[in-house]
């Protein structure tokens, strides 16, 4: 009777065995999903995370040398390029608002003419210096409206 026991013991063992090793390879694979997801979640963060950086570094240029050179627009374009990939339509758009801003204060900053400079036929000094004013003014501004547009996408609490 004992031995009996011990033999229905042993295939109810191998009959649970299968199911249990069922449910432990879903458990393992339902976590390497979730680290996956993670995975991806945080490589997706640095990435947008790194088109931000050169937002404030665009507009750190600006606030420090009150101008940009077409270089450092060229170079912010090219380092941002992947936002229409990463980020919704808006902050392609705000991207491309700040460029523009760049390059007309890289007109501006081109056509201004000082006291020992020959002025061409033309010239109309108030309206350099106002157009000047007028993309400083809104490029410098631009560090917590630049944070407020990217916190959706960087924010990380959960």
């Amino acid at each position: 009777m004992v031995y009996m026991c011990t033999e229905q013991l042993v295939e109810i063992s191998k009959a649970l065995l299968t199911p249990l090793i069922a449910v432990v390879t879903t458990y393992i694979a339902y976590q390497q999903w979730k680290l996956n997801r993670q995975k991806l979640f945080l490589d997706l963060y640095d990435r947008r995370l790194k088109v931000y950086e050169e937002v404030r570094q665009i507009l750190g240029i600006v606030a420090r040398d009150a101008r940009a050179s077409y270089d450092d627009l060229l170079k912010f374009r090219k380092a941002v390029s992947e936002a229409d990939f990463l980020f919704e339509s808006e902050i392609s758009k705000y991207i491309e608002e700040i460029y523009q801003h760049g390059v007309k204060l890289c007109y501006w900053t081109e056509e201004y003419r000082d006291s020992t400079q020959a002025k061409p036929d033309g010239y109309d000094h108030q309206k350099v210096c106002d157009g000047m004013h007028a993309e400083l003014n809104w490029l410098t501004q631009q560090f917590e409206p630049a944070k407020q547009k990217f916190r959706k996408y960087l924010n990380i609490s959960y």
